[in-house]
């Protein structure tokens, strides 16, 4: 959650897109290799986009924070105090479903994403909250 928190804090439009991507599969990744599973970086990337897409109100929303930092001044602000929370978010929540998921078994080859957005969900606001807490103790 740290990570992507701290790749929010991008100022550069898209690119902080590009790179909490990456953050996110490479917690897919160690994640799978505690639980002796293959990963797929493909499939991650399938997984991740339409996860994060379900839980925000509109499905670009992330990559339209991402653009509006390349408004001078205002559009700069609104991305460093929203964008490492939508991160952090989305990223403790993915740890959340990943979790759950090789817990009881699963593989990437059996995940429905369908069946655990709410889930994803509640976990995203989860994350959100403790992304707030956090970033209310840096200060």
């Amino acid at each position: 959650m740290m990570a992507g928190m701290g790749v929010g804090l991008i100022p550069l439009p898209l690119v902080d897109f590009v790179a909490l991507t990456g953050v996110q599969l490479d917690l897919l990744n160690k994640m799978a290799k505690v639980y002796g599973v293959e990963f797929s970086r493909d499939r991650g990337k399938m997984i991740v986009s339409s996860l994060v897409s379900s839980a925000l109100p509109l499905p670009l929303a992330d990559y339209a924070i991402s653009l509006l930092k390349a408004v001078p001044l205002v559009g700069q602000t609104i991305g460093a105090l929203s964008m490492p929370l939508i991160a952090g978010g989305t990223t403790y929540a993915l740890g959340k479903v990943f979790l759950q998921h090789f817990e009881s078994g699963g593989t990437f080859l059996d995940f429905d994403p369908d069946t655990v957005k709410s889930y994803f969900a509640e976990q995203f606001r989860e994350g959100k909250l403790n992304a707030e807490k956090l970033k209310k103790e840096e200060k």
